[in-house]
C-alpha cells in the first residue's frame, strides 16, 4: 500500500465515522467535533488526491475542508462572541 493509499483511507474513516456518529444521533452536525473531523478527513483527503494528481478530488476535498474550517469559527445567530 502506498503512502496516498494510507492518508486517503485515514482521511475517508475520519469522514465515515462522523457521518455515522451523526446518523446515529451521538453527534450533532452543529457541533465543533464534527466540523473538526469533517476538516481533518477532507484535508487528508484533498492531499493524498493531491499526491496522485487527480485535481477534480482535490478541489472538492479543499472546498469541503474550507467550509467544515469556516463552521469551526462560526457564532450562532442570537448569541455574541
Amino acid at each position: 500500500m502506498k503512502t496516498s493509499d494510507i492518508i486517503a483511507t485515514t482521511g475517508v474513516i475520519i469522514l465515515l465515522i462522523a457521518f455515522l456518529l451523526n446518523l446515529a444521533g451521538k453527534l450533532s452536525a452543529q457541533s465543533k467535533l464534527y466540523s473538526l473531523m469533517n476538516f481533518i478527513g477532507a484535508g487528508t483527503c484533498g492531499y493524498a488526491s493531491y499526491m496522485i494528481g487527480f485535481y477534480p478530488f482535490v478541489v472538492l476535498e479543499s472546498i469541503w475542508a474550507i467550509v467544515a474550517l469556516i463552521s469551526l469559527f462560526r457564532v450562532p445567530r442570537g448569541t455574541s462572541a
